[in-house]
């Protein structure tokens, strides 16, 4: 499905989905209870694969709207009946090898062309090192993987930059093994406000964990259980991040966009708030109610370190082209290896829309000043951040922006078109 964007304006109130990252380890950590609700869910492509595979090692779920009744496996997952398909969701697949290991079967994960060229290697070898067993099929690192053999805890060394999703699987699982598991990081940790995310949540479900000076610590023999019974999921930053974009570059005269749902958490993301800041945009954070109100600016080009907040980097980039100066995002190499290699995606469909940037392997520069915006057909490359933040540079360009790949949105945004055109955008679906 194609999305059509009209050069537009944008005024109102909307409110931010959910945040994938949170409803990924509470679905998870709910399957590792005996049982739990999770409430304020993102219910989506991605978060449905994470419920999918609690059932796989006989957990049961239940939808209502929102709210995710989950009766657990107590720590303690069966082997799955069938293989798991992670689908697209990289979350989803690191996630469950960290709690696959566990089984005293096999448990064979698999997923969709994109997620079986990304790595998992360190992770593989971790649960190796932790006397579970951990395979590619095609010896390469990558899925489909063979996993289970009882992992017991213990003490293991791995790199921290390739992707924090590997800390938290095994901090999720290590509280369920026999010895718990010391985390020894080898390079420095990327992402590292994703972790804060787990260790937040695992607090939530009374489960103890703690940084360390070597890395991270987990004791284990703990059980899985949320005060109350309940967990309520923020909403996502990397979602709000679009809307405020929107907001900053397209938004009406006199008027402004409201975002509610923004409350503070551990979401490194959050730092988008001050970025458009930053970059000269006015924007209010009422912490208190959850609601950021922003108002277009002229904006200003600046320089960002995305190597805590990788999933920002297609947000910023669009800011940049449509900014005075040049926006240069640094220590972004590991942004390659999500869903798509976003740093040249960005490069190469922000050119198609006439863009002027410079990309190197860990560095990508966009020169506004030399950039004026026009509508061309661009590709999502089935990503669901590369289509939502294309469809804010449509906002500002001269003429129709037709963005490939649409309904990619689902996985972590599914009514992100819907959103805009309450807001009052031109977008399309067809």
């Amino acid at each position: 499905m194609d999305a059509h964007v009209s050069p537009s304006r944008v005024a109102g109130r909307t409110r931010a989905p959910p945040s994938k990252s949170y409803t990924h380890r509470a679905v998870l950590a709910a399957g590792y209870s005996d049982e739990a609700v999770v409430r304020d869910a993102l219910v989506s492509a991605d978060t449905k694969a994470t419920m999918r595979a609690v059932e796989a090692f006989g957990g049961s779920v239940d939808r209502d709207g929102q709210t995710v009744e989950v009766a657990g496996f107590g720590g303690r997952p069966g082997t799955p009946d069938d293989v798991v398909n992670c689908e697209n969701s990289g979350t989803t697949m690191r996630l469950v090898t960290g709690c696959a290991a566990l089984g005293d079967g096999l448990t064979v994960l698999t997923g969709d062309a994109s997620l079986r060229s990304r790595p998992h290697g360190p992770l593989l070898d971790a649960v190796f090192d932790l006397d579970g067993r951990a395979e590619s099929t095609r010896r390469n690192g990558q899925a489909p993987l063979v996993v289970g053999d009882g992992m017991t805890g213990g003490t293991i060394e791995i790199p921290g930059d390739v992707s924090s999703q590997f800390i938290t699987a095994l901090l999720m699982a290590g509280a369920v093994t026999e010895e718990g598991i010391d985390i020894e990081l080898t390079t420095e940790l990327k992402s590292s406000p994703y972790v804060d995310i787990t260790l937040e949540l695992l607090a939530d479900f009374g489960v103890e964990a703690s940084r360390t000076d070597a890395g991270f610590s987990v004791p284990g023999g703990q059980s899985y259980a949320p005060e109350g019974g309940a967990y309520s999921v923020p909403g996502d930053f990397s979602s709000i991040s679009y809307l405020l974009a929107a907001g900053a570059v397209a938004g009406a005269e006199g008027e402004d966009v409201v975002i509610e749902g923004a409350r503070p958490s551990a979401q490194g993301d959050s730092a988008i708030v001050d970025i458009v800041r930053d970059m000269g945009a006015r924007v209010d954070w009422d912490e208190g109610a959850g609601e950021l109100t922003v108002s277009a600016a002229d904006l200003t080009g600046t320089t960002v370190d995305v190597g805590d907040t990788p999933d920002l980097l297609p947000t910023i980039a669009v800011l940049g082209a449509i900014a005075d100066g040049d926006t240069v995002i640094e220590n972004c190499e590991h942004v390659r290896f999500k869903e798509t290699d976003r740093v040249s995606a960005m490069a190469e469909e922000l050119a198609e829309m006439g863009a002027n940037v410079t990309e190197q392997q860990d560095r990508l520069t966009i020169h506004g000043g030399e950039t004026d915006l026009v509508g061309a057909a661009v590709d999502g490359r089935g990503d669901h951040r590369i289509v939502m933040s294309l469809a804010v540079a449509g906002l500002v360009a001269e003429g129709e922006t037709t963005i490939a790949g649409s309904e990619h949105v689902d996985v972590s945004f599914p009514n992100f078109f819907e959103a805009m055109r309450d807001l009052g955008a031109e977008m399309t679906e067809r």
